[in-house]
């Protein structure tokens, strides 16, 4: 019997086109329409913030999060070297200066102690990341932050439903910027959303992402604006989608324990570990293999058996933009990139699938890492 796998796809069905077409015979497909306004809702009852905006992406959330607090030339912004590029972007969009902070060995989050390495004057923000759906050590982050009057934005793109300390990431800071892209818990095809409780910041976000269109005239804009908005027709498949979003967390969620269980006995490997206090969402569930090379044989022998795998994000200061940024660095960033792997975590996956995912994993190990 054939068995496909998927790495990250979205499980999309029946309700989706059921709310899709809803969109479409509304006629509003576009930036208008209730399923905007609904969505966002939504979101900011679920995450028990005051105001949620959504955005055309997760990049651009955290680019008018950062533009909304005046973040601009001449100052800097902490931001963990470990993440995906779309973290440090928007502080270049911005015209601010990205300094790197290392991540911790055993949960690959921001180290609150690199973080206050990299503080000076021109410091003005935070960027923690919640790296695979793994929620940072938010106490110390905003201890941080209070010390040195520095503005907190979560990077929330990959920790829908996660929570620290009984509440859920992306309502920790002064703004949480989150992603709806294809490959996450929820899709909306492409977008994202701010949440913040400050509801003044959040209106004027708002305004600021349909182009600062002024309401009070026709077509008049006092500021400059960004066209960062949610379509109408990418609402409606969100709002299908947050319908299901607690069994897809609950899925993901057994997925990791089955992972964990049926590779207890393999002292070769180590799980991405998380704070007392905090629940993944468990967007990925990933691994450290012991060594570079080994790494390599894995996921050589996992795409043989027709399972996909994702290498861990490149740290960003690998890339010719960020090469020369100032970079707190205690090895822990590309020791995990080295050895890092994502394993396969998307909800169309079933429990047999991820069960072989290990049987496979345990016969490679066993094998001593010789690939067929």
């Amino acid at each position: 019997m054939s068995r496909e796998i998927h790495l990250d796809a979205p499980n999309i069905g029946e309700l989706e086109k059921q709310y899709l077409s809803r969109a479409v015979d509304s006629g509003y497909v576009s930036t208008i329409g209730d399923a905007v306004t609904e969505f966002e809702d939504k979101c900011a009852e679920y995450l028990n913030a005051q105001k949620a905006v959504s955005t055309n992406s997760g990049t651009s959330a955290i680019h008018i999060a950062l533009h909304e607090l005046g973040i601009g030339e001449g100052d800097e912004v902490i931001v963990p070297a470990l993440t995906f590029i779309a973290t440090g972007n928007p502080v270049m969009y911005a015209g601010a200066t990205p300094v790197l902070a290392d991540v911790d060995i055993r949960t690959w989050n921001i180290e609150p102690a690199s973080v206050e390495k990299a503080v000076t004057e021109k410091t003005k923000a935070i960027i923690p990341v919640h790296l695979y759906g793994n929620p940072c050590n938010m106490d110390e982050i905003n201890k941080i932050a209070k010390k040195y009057n520095l503005y907190v934005v979560e990077d929330a793109a990959e920790s829908l439903g996660a929570l620290y300390g009984g509440r859920f990431t992306g309502a920790l800071g002064d703004l949480g910027c989150f992603s709806f892209n294809g490959n996450k818990t929820i899709t909306t095809g492409g977008g994202g959303m701010v949440v913040g409780n400050d509801v003044q910041r959040m209106e004027h976000i708002k305004y600021l992402i349909n182009q600062a269109r002024d309401k009070k005239e026709e077509i008049y804009h006092s500021e400059i604006g960004f066209n960062y908005r949610l379509t109408n027709i990418q609402a409606a498949l969100g709002l299908a989608q947050f319908e299901k979003l607690a069994g897809f967390l609950e899925k993901k969620r057994l997925f990791n324990g089955v992972y964990k269980e049926e590779l207890k006995d393999l002292n070769t490997i180590r799980f991405q570990e998380q704070y007392d206090g905090a629940e993944s969402s468990f967007w990925f569930t990933c691994i450290l293999s012991e060594d570079g090379a080994a790494r390599k044989e894995l996921q050589k022998r996992l795409e043989q058996k027709g399972i996909p795998t994702r290498r861990i994000f490149t740290p960003i200061n690998e890339f010719p933009p960020y090469r020369d940024c100032k970079f707190i660095d205690n090895g822990n960033a590309h020791n995990i990139y080295e050895r890092g792997v994502c394993l396969p975590g998307s909800t169309r996956n079933g429990l047999d699938d991820i069960k072989y995912v290990c049987s496979t994993l345990k016969e490679f190990y066993y094998e001593g890492c010789s690939a067929d």
